[in-house]
């Protein structure tokens, strides 16, 4: 099957209701030994968000803003992937593919549609306008959950490939950041011939620490790959080994699935401290629910299963590429180092702030980055 079938997002309400019973009826440990947040998201700001995601939230807040752009499903290896693709009005507009990771989802890239594919009306020219097309990856959000194993990142990238020709785009670029910037990345690797360029918000190159001569940047890189691979990494572990074991409390408890995902916003945003400083409870709530309402807390993981560690190949990728590193951002590198496995960078950039989740939390920066890359960029000349 080849159709591209009209997908509207619906939040019925007996998942409303089955919610707000779950999270009235949460059952919660005792608070945390420390005043801080070193044993994981403290318990009075869980009970907080969880209150208030019972009682304040608007529950079709998610189908609302998503359905205000159009929204498909196509069936690629058996499997139904969803996707938004939102054309601009500018016909010699570039298509721009845009991969989520973990534990993002297609909300991140919501408040940076309008200025990608309208230009003209937010400050760029329209040669900076993109026709856009937002997938959710296999397991996460609207898309089908695997049955079989196989679906990792290598197989997620030919899918992309094939969803790009099969909206008719011969040539495209590529953006994304977490698994979007592996998945982007592979797709660089194995379709040049249609992929003109890629952009990546993370872009992991460790440097090497027996170098001469290393940056502060580079040293700093260096101290928080050690704190990651310390303090936190626990989460990818438990993902990487056991996704179906702790899919039973994250499918289960609606106060597990956004603790689980919270306390991420905590770490990898540029927050002072607090994830509210970066995105709002709505935003980060938006996004819980992503995860909440296709019960994707298991099939979400199963990435790291399926790639964790054949995910980082160290094999050359010679597309045309750019890379934006954020203060925050979990891996970070240099571009000395990051030239060992991209050859050829035409445009890096590094940020005085941000985090993680660059679209989500520092819109504006991520168009301008993305713009400046790619305006260099002609799609309809591939590489060879």
């Amino acid at each position: 099957m080849s159709d591209i079938r009209p997908y509207e997002i619906s939040i019925s309400d007996d998942c409303v209701q089955d919610l707000r019973a779950r999270l009235q009826a949460t059952r919660w440990p005792e608070a945390e030994t420390p005043d801080d947040w070193s044993q994981g998201i403290p318990l009075a700001y869980t009970r907080e968000v969880v209150d208030y995601w019972a009682n304040q939230y608007d529950m079709q807040r998610l189908a609302k803003r998503l359905n205000a752009y159009p929204n498909f499903v196509t069936e690629i290896d058996g499997l139904d992937i969803h996707f938004m693709h939102v054309r601009s009005s500018h016909a010699q507009a570039k298509p721009l593919l845009l991969t989520h990771g973990w534990p993002g989802s297609i909300v991140e890239f919501l408040k940076v549609i309008p200025a990608l594919a309208e230009p003209v009306e937010h400050g760029g020219n329209a040669e900076d306008a993109f026709h856009l097309v937002i997938p959710c990856l296999p397991g996460f959000g609207f898309s089908g959950k695997p049955q079989t194993t196989g679906w990792g990142v290598d197989k997620i990238a030919r899918a992309w490939a094939q969803l790009m020709a099969r909206l008719g785009y011969d040539h495209y670029l590529a953006q994304g950041g977490d698994w979007g910037a592996i998945v982007t990345s592979a797709i660089g690797r194995l379709d040049p011939a249609h992929c003109s360029a890629i952009h990546m918000n993370m872009v992991i190159v460790p440097p090497d620490p027996n170098a001469e001569d290393l940056t502060e940047l580079e040293l700093d890189a260096l101290q928080g790959l050690q704190h990651y691979q310390d303090w936190d990494s626990g989460y990818a572990k438990q993902q990487s080994t056991r996704p179906q074991t702790l899919g039973y409390a994250l499918v289960d408890s609606a106060a597990g699935q956004a603790a689980w995902i919270l306390e991420k916003f905590w770490a990898w945003t540029d927050c002072n401290g607090h994830p509210e400083n970066a995105l709002s409870r709505d935003e980060l709530l938006d996004n819980v629910m992503v995860y909440w309402v296709n019960q994707a807390g298991a099939s979400s993981a199963r990435i790291y299963w399926e790639s964790f560690g054949a995910a980082f190949t160290g094999e050359q990728v010679t597309v045309a590429t750019g890379g934006t590193i954020f203060p925050k951002e979990i891996f970070r590198t240099s571009r000395r180092f990051a030239e060992k496995i991209y050859p050829n960078i035409i445009h890096w950039s590094v940020q005085d702030s941000g985090g993680h989740f660059a679209a989500f939390e520092q819109p504006e920066v991520y168009v301008d980055q993305v713009r400046a890359c790619f305006r260099q960029v002609n799609p309809g000349q591939a590489a060879a």
